[in-house]
């Protein structure tokens, strides 16, 4: 499994159309054969701070997503609304085991 949290600040102005965006690359993120998850959460406490939970049954799989015309699209349509640069941070999966997904 390739999991990695995407740390997003958005500015305020953004938040709605953010959100709109991420949902629409979600929904059709989790289409795709080789992600297991695809979640999209905003903080309770500051609404301009969002994860997205991606979980990709491999490496090649993650790297098939960033060529789909949705990732793209919603890569270029996020850009200019984030307050700084999104941070990625990978982990690795301890449970439920791979199958669990």
């Amino acid at each position: 499994m390739n999991i990695v949290f995407v740390h997003v600040h958005v500015k305020p102005e953004f938040v709605e159309a953010f959100k709109q965006a991420s949902l629409e690359n979600a929904s059709n993120s989790v289409k795709e054969e080789g992600v297991a998850r695809f979640d999209v959460v905003q903080q309770a406490d500051d609404p301009t701070r969002f994860v997205l939970v991606e979980v990709y049954k491999t490496t090649d799989a993650q790297s098939a997503h960033k060529e789909t015309a949705h990732y793209l699209t919603w890569r270029d349509t996020v850009a200019e609304m984030m307050a700084e640069p999104r941070q990625g941070i990978k982990y690795s999966n301890i449970f439920p085991d791979d199958g669990g997904w």
